[in-house]
């Protein structure tokens, strides 16, 4: 038997049991990808993460959801970097890459208020259609058709994961929306293993721009992820491309599609009594997508293996 020491912190947020949860295993190295997976599905958090070694970059990071490993995860990744820098793991380094099975990504620190934040950078944005049905789609989250805006395109994205990104007409459907996750594969015919993002313009909080929630993939083994860091990074590079760059910064341009760089302010986690804030920075022409966040030191605990 063997005892493996797990840190839990909550992300994109500063406020303990509020934003996203991750499990962080920091002595690693010596674990299997089959005991990984042992300890994430016992932690029960939508993801925890494993730092090791790399030859690649600064360091190397796996995610895993209680049921598969995933490319790539913004909340795991920020509060990995978040135990690693305050716990002196890092020294006094400002920006080091990462290697995720997403690409070799930048990290850079900064301190606002004497708060710790971690920008880091996203894979290269991609889309792809949906072709399935819109009805059915509703239907698996608990909404009726009327309640999906077909003004924006319903599509895949992912910068590093990807989602079903879908445009709600108003903030009232996401205290309406449940998820029956088993019904998303045969929804999501071209991507069955995707999850399901949807989002709307309107918020809560007066500073935000976008409202989300992130109901999980039937393969992963959790219902929804409260704060996604990832979902959030690709909800911008969609901004950019489909709804006009109106964010706030410089440079943004006269038309849809048109924006050069801007920032948005992501709300989600609301519903479900876990609110956080994810930063998306935007920039070249909607192709370089960064998202900035915070954590916060829980509580830690072992698991048997």
């Amino acid at each position: 038997m063997q005892n493996i020491k797990v840190y839990h912190y909550d992300a994109f947020s500063s406020i303990p049991n509020k934003g996203n949860p991750a499990g962080v295993v920091l002595d690693g190295e010596g674990l299997t990808e089959q005991q990984m997976q042992e300890i994430t599905a016992k932690v029960g958090f939508n993801e925890t993460a494993f730092p090791l070694k790399s030859n690649l970059a600064d360091l190397r990071i796996r995610y895993f959801t209680p049921g598969h490993e995933i490319n790539l995860c913004g909340h795991g990744t920020m509060a990995l970097l978040y135990a690693m820098k305050t716990k002196g793991l890092l020294g006094d380094a400002s920006e080091l890459t990462i290697e995720t099975k997403a690409g070799i990504l930048p990290v850079r620190f900064t301190e606002d208020h004497d708060s710790l934040y971690m920008t880091m950078r996203q894979a290269s944005p991609q889309f792809q259609p949906f072709n399935g049905s819109l009805e059915d789609l509703a239907r698996s989250i608990g909404l009726e058709p009327g309640d999906i805006d077909q003004t924006l395109p319903t599509m895949y994205g992912s910068t590093g994961t990807w989602t079903l990104l879908v445009p709600v007409t108003s903030l009232d459907a996401f205290t309406r929306m449940v998820p029956d996750n088993q019904r998303f594969a045969e929804v999501l015919k071209e991507m069955p293993r995707s999850s399901i993002h949807p989002f709307c313009l309107e918020t809560y909080d007066s500073e935000a721009h976008m409202h989300a929630r992130h109901f999980s993939s039937p393969f992963s083994g959790t219902t929804e992820d409260p704060v996604t860091g990832t979902a959030s990074g690709v909800m911008g590079a969609y901004y950019s491309r489909y709804i006009g760059g109106q964010g706030q910064g410089q440079g943004q341009g006269q038309g849809q599609g048109q924006a050069s760089s801007f920032e948005l302010l992501i709300e989600q986690g609301l519903e479900i009594g876990r609110d956080g804030r994810v930063q998306v920075s935007v920039s070249d022409n909607g192709n370089t997508i960064e998202v900035t966040g915070n954590a916060v030191y829980v509580n830690e605990f072992d698991v048997m293996l």
